[in-house]
């Protein structure tokens, strides 16, 4: 028989226990500084993330796949081969920032996320985003620095906040990898022989990012012109018109979309242009995730190597198949076919 005694000592041993466990839960919290210089307490285990844009979704799901709750963008069917199938259909829950803000306060808090991130810009107007929704929601929300030339620092950064530093630190590798050979290959071109680039976007090809635009960086990172100067557009973006892309005369023109590649090569009003002439209109691969650009996130990094390979095929050392094989299979966790990298590669040039 257990006393009444007894019996106090073990009903009041279960609450004890429940409330040091809620006391250790609370003080697993740990103080991040973010690329802001914000100091943001967040769990110690991480298991549901929130990517305020699309630059952030990339950033994600390169890093932690696994701890998506879902996509701001739902990936389009062709999109699907070549991300893993555990995130196909995760749902389409929108976003808090960048053009067109989808997702209600209410909406992201049903969607309980341990932790908000966004990639990008750090400048005062994001800080005030990220400190109001973190006081609106009580959700933890943390800056990285969206910089081409910060990717690895974003990459170790956001997978230490989440537990995986060892994979952040193998595709921070890579990516070092990657801008060293860019810098090997350009420090080789003379500033006369680099081309002199058109970048086509927009349902029409008159679309384009202004010199020094988020756009456009890649291009400008592999030693080229970009030859739209002057044009100063929110966003970086511009709309541009015939007249204005024959006065550039560029001698290269690239774009990520197979319509606006057909419509190049076909209508009328770009034939006069020296870089349609010499047959030196590039489609870059934008499966999953664009290589130029949409979104202007780490996705932008395969896009250095065949840049290199189309601009200056004969100064890179490895084939461009091995590396776009190499970069899905380390970035986006896919193997793919010979014959999907052929179709990836259609209309990149050499």
């Amino acid at each position: 028989m257990i006393g009444v005694a007894w019996r106090k000592i073990l009903l009041i041993v279960p609450v004890l226990s429940a409330l040091s466990l809620g006391a250790a839960s609370h003080s697993e919290a740990r103080s991040i500084v973010d690329s802001a210089g914000r100091r943001v307490e967040v769990p110690d285990t991480i298991t549901r993330v929130f990517a305020s844009g699309p630059p952030a979704g990339v950033l994600l799901y390169v890093v932690a796949p696994d701890k998506m709750i879902g996509w701001g963008r739902a990936p389009r069917d062709i999109d699907k081969p070549f991300l893993l199938p555990a995130t196909h259909e995760l749902p389409e829950l929108g976003r808090l920032t960048g053009r067109g803000d989808t997702i209600s306060t209410e909406r992201l808090m049903a969607s309980r996320p341990d932790v908000i991130i966004d990639f990008g810009a750090t400048n005062e107007t994001y800080r005030s985003i990220a400190e109001r929704i973190q006081a609106q929601t009580g959700i933890p929300y943390l800056l990285i620095d969206g910089r081409f030339e910060n990717t690895p620092a974003a990459l170790r950064l956001l997978a230490d906040i989440l537990g995986v530093s060892e994979r952040g630190e193998a595709l921070a590798r890579a990516s070092e990898t990657i801008f060293a050979e860019v810098d090997r290959v350009v420090a080789t071109v003379p500033p006369a022989a680099r081309p002199r680039i058109y970048l086509a976007r927009g349902l029409d090809g008159f679309e384009t990012g202004s010199r020094g635009s988020i756009n456009t960086e890649i291009i400008e990172r592999v030693g080229a012109v970009n030859v739209v100067d002057g044009v100063r557009e929110a966003g970086g973006l511009a709309r541009v018109s015939p007249e204005q892309v024959i006065a550039w005369a560029p001698d290269t023109i690239v774009t990520i979309d197979p319509a606006v590649h057909r419509m190049i090569l076909e209508r009328p009003e770009w034939q006069v242009v020296p870089a349609v002439k010499m047959k030196r209109v590039f489609l870059l691969p934008n499966q999953p995730f664009g290589s130029i650009d949409l979104p202007p996130s780490v996705n932008r990094l395969i896009g250095l190597p065949l840049l290199l390979h189309t601009l200056y095929p004969d100064r890179t050392k490895t084939a461009r198949e091995a590396e776009l094989r190499s970069f899905y299979r380390l970035f986006y966790q896919v193997d793919v076919s010979d014959a999907e990298i052929e179709n990836l590669l259609k209309g990149s040039g050499h």
